[in-house]
């Protein structure tokens, strides 16, 4: 005879059974190889980077006494700056160099006599203009071009930020750039004139968001890419872009506005580009064939990253794609990941194309006009403490270091990952989004737990830093103070 709780007694059993098979791991992901000729930019530099900081302290100390200096420097940069305008010159000329070599250590002495910061961010915005018209006739994919591309802009803005963040009262709020005209729809948001088919690169708050922006071969500023449409009836923005849970997406620009971001810049095609010339409505219609097809259906997020497939979507190709539906190719040049233990923990996340459209890379194409950059003091700062605990983290996944996570937690994603499934179904968002596996939601929840670690000491240090020597510390510095945080838990 059969007892009635043989059941009951069999059914903790039968929860162990299946809890072990859903803990059973999967296959490893398999990790794609470098692209051809791909290798990570090295500045070398740091000699430098602490002989700039020690020109810094001892022009403080003297109370701006070199502030002569400063106004020399800044006039012979101009000139430097004017010769641009009068040649085509290569990547690698000399010319090129010197502007480079005296802008960084002009840094130096307007950082520690900011009377002159005004002069010295319009001097930054008259370099970007230069070089990137000079770059119109480089082969901006060759590394020659790359590098040059990469030290002047991204360096120069490196070094204005240096000079910024030691005077945050004085830092303004927007910073403009060319005023590029366009012929398509526009309004004014937030002091500047917005167009449909402009676009909007920005820096998110998350841990991942410094991972995209730092997570390449040239490290950069910005992890997310908008595509920016105006009603022509109403005149009101629209931001349309991929997001990780919902796919692609359109939202009012204040909505946009109110996901956190530590920096934003907007970018305009050059309206004397061929394809505008004959048709200067076309970045409204590339914009508005991009809005069209996210509203009328679910366009899922691309975590492989893979820009030829337009079915699916990341950031970049919200812009990319609808530009080269019009015959105009974005991206001019392309990022490569390199680096093993970044490749190695970027394939565990779910990436697959490791030459790929970076946000970062749009600054760069020659096709495009910065038209402004926002950004504060304080989200600026975060910003870099942000950057210096990712770029530690990565040295540590080019040591080996896995994105580990306790072997108990896989039954309970997988079930998240079910559930989420069924949520999809009926157009909601669940806990894992689609098209991330549950391995990768546990990754990336360590990898964000490890970094929001990591930054929040960086940050207690370095206002320890403030606070013992009176300035804040260099982005050398914060890097410093993140391998010596990473190196005391590692013990």
């Amino acid at each position: 005879m059969r007892l009635p709780g043989g059941k009951i007694a069999a059914a903790p059993g039968a929860a162990a059974i299946l809890f072990l098979l859903l803990a059973i791991p999967g296959p490893s992901p398999r990790v794609p190889q470098a692209p051809p000729g791909a290798r990570p930019f090295v500045w070398n530099r740091d000699t430098l980077w602490n002989a700039l900081e020690r020109t810094f302290v001892s022009a403080r100390a003297a109370g701006c006494m070199d502030s002569a200096r400063a106004v020399s420097d800044l006039r012979a940069s101009r000139r430097l700056v004017e010769r641009l305008g009068h040649a085509s010159l290569p990547p690698a000329a000399s010319l090129l160099d010197s502007l480079e070599s005296a802008f960084f250590t002009t840094a130096a002495l307007v950082a520690a006599c900011p009377a002159r910061m005004a002069e010295y961010v319009d001097l930054y915005a008259r370099i970007r203009e230069a070089i990137k018209s000079q770059s119109r006739s480089w082969d901006v994919n060759a590394v020659d071009s790359r590098d040059r591309l990469y030290r002047s802009l991204y360096g120069g803005r490196a070094a204005v930020e240096e000079v910024m963040l030691q005077h945050p009262d004085r830092m303004a709020e927007l910073l403009p750039g060319r005023e590029e005209p366009s012929a398509t729809p526009a309004a004014l948001a937030h002091g500047v004139e917005l167009h449909s088919g402009d676009v909007l690169v920005s820096r998110g708050g998350y841990p991942t968001s410094a991972l995209i922006a730092r997570g390449n071969d040239y490290p950069g500023n910005f992890s997310h890419v908008a595509l920016v449409h105006v009603d022509e009836r109403t005149h009101g923005i629209s931001a349309i872009e991929a997001h990780i849970e919902l796919g692609v997406a359109s939202a009012s620009f204040e909505r946009y506005l109110a996901d956190k971001k530590l920096r934003l810049m907007l970018l305009r095609p050059r309206a004397d580009l061929p394809a505008l010339v004959r048709d200067p409505l076309l970045p409204h219609r590339a914009a508005s064939a991009m809005l069209a097809r996210a509203r009328s259906g679910h366009i899922p997020y691309d975590f492989t990253m893979d820009y030829a497939d337009p079915s699916r979507l990341f950031c970049s190709e919200v812009a990319s794609s609808a530009y080269h539906d019009q015959g105009v190719d974005l991206w001019m040049g392309v990022s490569t990941i390199s680096a093993e233990g970044l490749r190695r923990w970027l394939a565990s996340f779910g990436v697959k194309q490791f030459e790929t459209q970076e946000p970062s890379d749009l600054e760069y194409d020659p096709q495009l006009v910065v038209v402004a950059e926002w950004r504060d003091a304080e989200s600026l700062f975060q910003d870099h403490v942000d950057n210096a605990a990712t770029d530690v983290m990565l040295e540590g996944a080019a040591r080996g270091e896995d994105l580990e996570f306790p072997w108990y937690a896989l039954p309970a994603a997988r079930l998240a990952k079910a559930y989420s499934w069924t949520l999809e179904r009926f157009g909601h968002v669940g806990p894992i989004p689609e098209g991330m596996a549950p391995a990768a939601a546990l990754r990336h929840r360590v990898y964000s737990e490890r970094h929001r670690a990591l930054a929040a000491r960086v940050r207690a240090d370095a206002e320890t830093w403030t606070a013992t020597r009176g300035y804040r510390p260099p982005y050398w510095a914060l890097v410093e103070l993140a391998r010596r945080t990473s190196a005391e838990s590692a013990r």
